[in-house]
This record gives C-alpha cells, sequence and structure tokens, in this order.
C-alpha cells in the first residue's frame, strides 16, 4: 500500500530485492524511486486477490519472456534469492508448476501460504493468465477472499502442479512465521492453526528449516536489516559454506600433500 512505501518497501530494497533480476512493488500508487506501479485496486485484505490477479497480469503482459521463475512476496516477507535459484536449478521453467509452503485445505493439490511467498514458473504464469483468469468457473471471481487460497484453485484447474520444495533432509524451506516461531515449538503453540494446515508434518529446533531456507514472514523493516547481516555477513571462523571456497582449499591441500610425498633431493657431498 501506498502508506507502506517508507515504512516497508524501502527496507526490502534496501535489503534481499537487490539480489533479483530484477523487481516491482505492486501498490496503489506510482513511485519510480522503488520502483512501484499503480495496478488500479483498492487497499485493504479485501481487494487482495484482485491485487494478486492484476499483478499477475502486468507481469505477463510486459515480463513473461524475460526471466524463468517469478516470485510473489508479501512486504513483511524476507528472501533469500540465492537459495530460490539453488532450488530450481535442475527444473524446467517451461515446465507449469509453483512452488513455496504447502497448505492442505481447500484444494486438492494444496495450496502455497501467500505469507511465506510462492515462486511461479515461466509457464505456470503463462498458463494462469490464458487459461485460467477471467474464467469464473476456472478462477475465483471478485475481489476478495483469501488471495493464496483462490491462485492455488485457479492453478490445480489449469494444470499447474505443485512441486515439493522439501530439501534431501526433508526440511521445509519456505517459511510462514519468523524464524523463532519456526524453531521453538514453545512459540508455535500460539499459532495452533499451523499444525492442521502444514501439508507436512512440523518440526522444531535445527530440523524445522532447512539450510536452504528461502523465505521467512512477519518479519519487521528493523528486523531485515538483522536477518541480512546474520545471513552475509556473520561467519564462524572455520567454518566454510561457499562451494568455490572449499574446493580451492581441497585441491590446496591435495597439492601440498602431494609436494610432502615426493622424493626428497639428493644433497651433494664434498
Amino acid at each position: 500500500m501506498s502508506k507502506d512505501h517508507e515504512t516497508k518497501a524501502r527496507h526490502i530494497k534496501a535489503t534481499w530485492a537487490k539480489r533479483c533480476n530484477q523487481y516491482i512493488f505492486v501498490s496503489n500508487k506510482d513511485d519510480p524511486t522503488l520502483p512501484a506501479i499503480n495496478v488500479n485496486v483498492t487497499d485493504g485484505r479485501d481487494h487482495l486477490w484482485q491485487k494478486t490477479k492484476n499483478s499477475m497480469m502486468y507481469i505477463y503482459q510486459h515480463h513473461l519472456n524475460d526471466f524463468d521463475y517469478f516470485m510473489k512476496a508479501d512486504d513483511d516477507t524476507f528472501v533469500i534469492v540465492e537459495n530460490l535459484r539453488y532450488m530450481v536449478k535442475s527444473y524446467d521453467p517451461d515446465e507449469p508448476f509453483y512452488m513455496g509452503r504447502r497448505f492442505k485445505p481447500y484444494v486438492t493439490q494444496g495450496y502455497m501460504s501467500g505469507g511465506a511467498g510462492y515462486l511461479i514458473s515461466r509457464r505456470g504464469l503463462k498458463d494462469f493468465i490464458e487459461k485460467g483468469l477471467n474464467k469464473t468457473n476456472v478462477c475465483p471471481s471478485g475481489e476478495g477472499g483469501a488471495e493464496d487460497v483462490n491462485i492455488g484453485k485457479c492453478l490445480e484447474t489449469v494444470g499447474v502442479k505443485v512441486k515439493v520444495s522439501l530439501d534431501d533432509d526433508k526440511r521445509e524451506r519456505f517459511h510462514p512465521l519468523p524464524p523463532v516461531t519456526m524453531i521453538l515449538e514453545s512459540h508455535m503453540k500460539s499459532v495452533p492453526w499451523m499444525y492442521s494446515y502444514s501439508y507436512h508434518p512440523l518440526k522444531f529446533g535445527p530440523d524445522c528449516c532447512s539450510d536452504d531456507s528461502t523465505t521467512f514472514h512477519y518479519i519487521a523493516p528493523h528486523d531485515m536489516y538483522v536477518l541480512e547481516f546474520l545471513i552475509y555477513h556473520l561467519r564462524p571462523y572455520g567454518i566454510i559454506r561457499d562451494y568455490k571456497e572449499m574446493t580451492q582449499i581441497l585441491s590446496q591441500q591435495s597439492l601440498k600433500r602431494k609436494m610432502l610425498h615426493k622424493t626428497p633431493p639428493k644433497l651433494l657431498k664434498n
């Protein structure tokens, strides 16, 4: 919303959004400094479904062939963009699918939490617009209703499949709540609906969340900078996670071992 351009949107611009190939904010007011585009929808949750439809139409009309994937996130969601790329690196963007935190009610194949954000392939977006949008027998009409449920119903009807976003250890990558709530069961008990909504069983402690997690929701503007620091700047000494850095170190160690095992040169005697 336009009232949140300064209080929320600019903090996303200063943190995670800059790691996308391109980003736009969707609003009820144009703002080239962000940039934000006016999609001509009244502010408020009662109009969020229409805002989502208009946003998707804008992307379809202006950017469909520019990118492989499109990520929808709220203005209080923090996204680790590098992990999104890693997650889809072996997938085909011309396959109709979408990914996110899978919830199980209302839609047969499940639907993706709007707060945790969802990623849709180029073909998935194309099918949503061309096969579903503005067809009342396919997509829910009107401006209101739960945006994430509505788009889930529509995508299922047009054949856009859910692709599982769990990592190899069956841990979740998309998180509809802040880190502290996802990690501590005592905090999750204050959000009882999560137990019945989550498609996969909830886990807590280190198993709550993938090492390759992609999103956290309900992040206050000041906490955007906290996550930015913890994720991208804090590095415990001796722990190496970067693949290139690790291969360089292993290569150097291998070279040292070879040098140590070489036959020592013979010394000349006088």
